[in-house]
């Protein structure tokens, strides 16, 4: 797909980019988001009308293309819509929201608000497991950013590091999850102990799969329920035998960590789990996989639909 596809008009007019949007969210013809009636849907005309306005003659209601979408109540035009998910789409470690409003000229709170709702339409639901037959999964767990508010400590079954010790003090703890040459799964646990870590690594992963960690006693008892727990000792300098490795997912968090610092800077724990969602979106969209940046950001726009997030 060229990348010409979303330049050019479709970025600089507001009806050839929802235009552009809605044959991506509705590829078999308009569906009204208030009574899911396919049959008998009309476009409004006359010079009055808003853009891309239709109206269902079933339930009798008019709707957009941003009706039920992260895009409902908003003002800001859909072409600007379109430029913002594609910077963020295209821009391997991410895009600050000050670098958002002076491209597209939007003030400061309206680009953050919007970064967060593109977030949103990143944020993928109801998948199947990673893994399965001979395929590995590599877990591994990193800490970034202090907590606003610490937390009180809970019973462990299992100790945070290696070592046995407990992890970094008030640090935000991130586990990932990452099919070798596939996708990629991160999380943000209130508690990065044994109970949460294997609930996390049972609900993702399929038991058919190899298990790759590092020496790490959070996964030593359910690693014991898939075809294969294969570890590597970091504490001896080892970090690859044959083909068992974690470099994949320590990989993720390397891009995550200089996304987050180098970019980002500073985000409040509440909203971790987005920028979480937005890394997991471009990896698993990433060019190695046949995904340029025209099909990630057609991806991200097809996200958009069921999800609302509101400014409060």
């Amino acid at each position: 797909m060229a990348n010409s596809i979303l330049s050019g008009k479709v970025l600089q007019d507001e009806a050839a980019a929802i235009a552009w949007v809605e044959a991506r969210v509705w590829p078999e013809g308009p569906v009204c988001p208030h009574c899911g009636g396919t049959d008998r849907i009309g476009k409004m005309g006359g010079k009055a009308t808003r853009i891309g306005l239709w109206k269902c003659y079933q339930c009798r209601k008019q709707f957009t293309v941003k009706v039920g979408t992260v895009f409902e109540d908003s003002h800001v035009p859909m072409n600007l819509w379109l430029q913002a998910m594609y910077l963020l789409c295209s821009s391997k470690k991410g895009i600050s929201s000050n670098q958002l409003s002076r491209t597209l000229g939007v003030t400061l709170k309206t680009a953050w608000f919007m970064s967060h709702r593109i977030r949103e339409a990143m944020r993928m639901v109801g998948l199947p497991p990673l893994g399965g037959d001979g395929a590995i999964v590599e877990a591994d767990e990193t800490y970034f950013g202090q907590q606003e508010e610490r937390r009180p400590s809970r019973k462990r079954t299992t100790p945070y590091t290696k070592g046995g010790k407990s992890g970094p003090a008030g640090k935000r703890a991130v586990v990932a999850l990452l099919e070798r040459g596939g996708a990629v799964r991160s999380f943000n646990p209130a508690y990065a102990d044994g109970e949460s870590v294997n609930k996390i690594v049972r609900d993702n992963i399929a038991r058919e799969s190899r298990l790759h960690t590092d020496e790490s006693r959070l996964y030593m008892g359910v690693g014991k329920e898939f075809a294969a727990h294969e570890t590597v000792t970091h504490s001896h300098d080892e970090y690859v035998r044959g083909d068992v490795h974690t470099n994949s997912v320590e990989g993720y968090f390397s891009i995550f960590k200089r996304g987050m610092k180098g970019v980002y800077q500073h985000c409040k724990e509440k909203h971790l789990h987005r920028y979480l969602a937005e890394f997991d979106f471009r990896y698993n969209n990433r060019v190695r996989l046949g995904v340029d940046d025209v099909e990630r950001t057609a991806r991200a726009v097809q996200g958009i639909v069921c999800k609302r997030l509101t400014y409060r």
